[in-house]
């Protein structure tokens, strides 16, 4: 249970950033913050639909990705998984979910005819991480989703401490 709160902190932090660039927020503060199943934004523009399963018509694994933003205008589709891992294993965990959603991502497509892409979000910075940020809607600096996983930390260690 404890592991799960970094990640919380992350997905309320994504979801505050995005729907305070849409003036849709009504919280002060991102950790008061609790992200809806389904968001609309932006004039029914960008769904996002937050840790929802895909309906496909076939059987696949891995239909429960972290955030699905759909973007109806632009018809593109973003998958996005949140894994904080330990600085060794960055990389390794970046292609693990990207191959992890490679059936999703296909099923998608075809389901909502829209360019769908996979982005991981971890919580240390790799080489990739500005770039796949910049895809996800809304206004979100690196420096403050790495304070929010260094957070989440801060909370498992004193609840394991004390």
């Amino acid at each position: 249970m404890l592991r799960n709160v970094r990640f919380r902190y992350v997905i309320s932090r994504l979801s505050y950033n995005n729907n305070n660039n849409n003036n849709n927020n009504n919280n002060k503060h991102w950790y008061e913050h609790v992200p809806k199943s389904v968001e609309t934004s932006q004039g029914s523009k960008i769904t996002i639909f937050w840790n929802q399963q895909v309906q496909t018509d076939r059987t696949i694994p891995n239909k429960k990705p972290d955030i699905i933003i759909r973007d109806n205008e632009k018809g593109t589709c973003m998958l996005i998984d949140v894994a904080i891992s330990g600085d060794r294993n960055v990389i390794k965990k970046e292609a693990e979910k990207i191959l992890k959603y490679k059936d999703p991502t296909i099923e998608i497509q075809l389901m909502w005819n829209v360019k769908t892409k996979v982005i991981p979000v971890t919580g240390t910075i790799p080489k990739s991480f500005r770039k796949y940020v910049s895809n996800i809607p809304g206004k979100h600096e690196v420096k403050e989703l790495q304070k929010t996983a260094i957070l989440g930390t801060t909370h498992i260690l004193r609840k394991v401490l004390m």
